[in-house]
């Protein structure tokens, strides 16, 4: 019963924060007004009282019934600090990442309409500023499993 309870959570979720967004579009159809403010505002508040009713529900279902079982799949700090350093590896990574293809794909996409030889040495550029995902998710897999 509580696995199932566990798959649906993520659904009802969904749909709560979807429902502002669904009666929107039912306002635009019928040709009635809408505030764009006020939609806004409504979607954000049950996204936050959501994501609130979710921190609060999933440890209750989430946890083991045995208080024994528990403390034995407690992780350490130390366990917690090497998947927040992985996280944070991987993550800082893609964010260069996106910061350096934003950059160099409009000057390769320009460079690459101006003339068409230089699309490999605009492709090299684009690719270089990927590499640095690959090298962020990378120290992630050495941080898990070392």
């Amino acid at each position: 019963m509580e696995t199932a309870i566990l798959f649906l959570m993520p659904l009802v979720a969904l749909a709560l924060i979807m429902i502002p967004f669904f009666v929107m579009i039912k306002r635009h159809r019928e040709g009635k007004g809408f505030k764009f403010r006020k939609a806004i505002l409504l979607n954000a508040s049950s996204f936050i009282g959501v994501m609130i009713l979710m921190t609060i529900f999933v440890p209750l279902f989430a946890f083991a019934e045995d208080a024994s079982q528990a403390v034995d799949a407690a992780l350490s700090v130390g366990d917690g600090l090497k998947y927040l350093g992985a996280a944070l590896s991987t993550g800082l990574a893609t964010i260069g990442t996106g910061i350096a293809v934003g950059g160099a794909a409009p000057a390769a996409i320009g460079a690459t309409s101006e003339d068409d030889k230089n699309f490999t040495k605009a492709l090299i550029f684009v690719a270089l500023g990927e590499g640095v995902a690959i090298y962020g998710l990378l120290i992630s897999i050495l941080i898990l499993f070392n």
